[in-house]
């Protein structure tokens, strides 16, 4: 009895389902994205290489200051010279082994 009476409430519902769907606009189309910012500046670093008979220095540029240098020699360990706190001095010596841990810095603003 409780199926019957299931089946056809769900009898007397159906028809009004399709008549509901009429009632909705018609979804627009999507805005066309804005075109990419352009600024001009790079977002990599400049990599100059630098070749000598016993080293390979890689020098790493930001907005034409000098933050990081790679020396490569030709025995041994490469290691980095790293300017810190951006006054144009490189005052650490790390060495693939990172004895110490530097804190990854990254600008969010200049002016």
């Amino acid at each position: 009895m409780t199926r019957l009476c299931v089946l056809l409430i769900c009898l007397a519902v159906l028809p009004a389902l399709p008549a509901q769907e009429d009632d909705f606009d018609a979804v627009p189309e999507p805005p066309e994205l804005p075109d990419p910012v352009v600024s001009g500046q790079p977002i990599e670093p400049e990599v100059t290489i630098i070749r000598r008979e016993n080293e390979l220095i890689q020098e790493y540029r930001l907005n034409g200051r000098l933050y990081m240098v790679k020396i490569t020699p030709s025995v041994g360990k490469p290691y980095y010279l790293v300017d810190k706190n951006g006054d144009g001095t490189m005052e650490s010596r790390l060495t693939e082994d990172y004895e110490r841990f530097t804190v990854p810095q990254w600008v969010l603003f200049s002016w």
